[in-house]
């Protein structure tokens, strides 16, 4: 990290500077673990006690924020995170410096188009017919299958497997052990057991995506299964065969879609999220974590629960599921004081 004075910082993320101008700061850190040479962020009214308490130098705030002790400076600004998000980009520099070449230990079919601009690096495996793009960086150990597609810019972290005739855009990014292009989950039941149908599709990624570690992608059956410009996969997720994911959608950790699914514009699904097979998520949905969708959701609705429902409606049948306990309870009230009823009208 690259020491930095508290005024180069506030030009960089355009926050207005209450406090020492000259201060250097020596990095980023939270409200918790900041020191007197750190910088940190503050949006939320819920961490006011963190905040209070904050050895951090400085502190990137919303308007109308004061200090909360003498020395401690403040960048002001209409988004903290973002500006803040500048600030952490500022410090953490250039993580993967880009190279270019083919490293010595890697194997490249001699029918395989490498841009020179590119990086192929060790342990890489490129067959017959692949197309790696200008700029493009194949860390370590990454497998490109026959006829599969690099875009420009688009790096591939350790152990990721590109199969053959798959593609994916420029300037993306996909994190160490994801798998693109694996068959999909398709077997009929037959006397002699489960038999194998053919997975012949492909995947299409486009540019400016990004994949967590350990994602998986299925091949479609017959056509392609498609991820639009834009999209944000979280760590262990997974599309199955023919899925259709639309620009600029985001599914958060272990979510899983099944086949024929198509996720709208600026959808969000949250993590452990499950979602049926052949229905639609409408563009800019919101379904909640652990949510089960068993049938198509509306655009621009907020579903959770399990099954999924309108949040609204999940929420007020959980609040019934947490006072059954009770309702229990009066109901055995109830039943006791019928039975005496009943044994009292007998008697008379």
């Amino acid at each position: 990290m690259n020491d930095c004075r508290l005024d180069e910082l506030a030009r960089l993320c355009g926050a207005e500077l209450i406090g020492e101008p000259a201060m250097v700061i020596r990095g980023p850190a939270s409200l918790t673990e900041a020191g007197a040479d750190q910088i940190s962020f503050y949006a939320l009214s819920r961490y006011r006690p963190q905040f209070e308490a904050t050895q951090a130098g400085a502190v990137v705030v919303a308007p109308g924020t004061q200090p909360v002790r003498a020395g401690m400076a403040l960048l002001v600004s209409a988004d903290p995170s973002r500006a803040f998000t500048r600030i952490v980009q500022h410090f953490a520099g250039e993580d993967l410096p880009s190279r270019a070449g083919i490293h010595a230990s890697a194997v490249v079919a001699p029918g395989a188009r490498v841009a020179p601009e590119a990086w192929v690096g060790p342990a890489c495996v490129i067959e017959e017919g692949a197309e790696i793009g200008a700029g493009a960086q194949l860390v370590a150990g990454v497998h490109i299958g026959r006829g599969a597609r690099v875009g420009a810019g688009t790096v591939l972290h350790p152990g990721v497997v590109l199969y053959a005739r798959c593609r994916i855009g420029a300037r993306g990014i996909v994190h160490a052990g994801a798998v693109i292009g694996a068959d999909g989950f398709g077997f009929e039941p037959t006397r002699e057991g489960w038999k194998k149908i053919p997975q012949c599709g492909i995947v299409e990624i486009g540019d400016d995506v990004e994949l967590g570690a350990n994602v998986c992608i299925d091949r479609g059956r017959f056509e392609a299964t498609r991820i639009g410009n834009g999209v944000k996969l979280d760590n262990l997720v997974h599309l199955a065969h023919n899925v259709v994911v639309e620009d600029g959608a985001l599914i958060i950790a272990q979510a899983g879609i099944s086949g024929s699914t198509r996720i709208g514009k600026g959808a969000i699904i949250a993590g452990q999220a499950g979602i049926a097979g052949h229905v639609t998520i409408g563009a800019g949905a919101r379904i909640g974590a652990q949510a089960g969708v068993m049938g198509s959701v509306p655009p621009n609705e907020d579903w959770a629960g399990y099954p999924a429902r309108p949040k609204t409606q999940s929420m007020r049948a959980l609040a019934h599921v947490q006072r059954l306990p009770e309702l229990v309870e009066r109901v055995r009230e109830l039943e006791q004081r019928l039975e005496e009823l009943t044994r009292m009208r007998t008697r008379s």
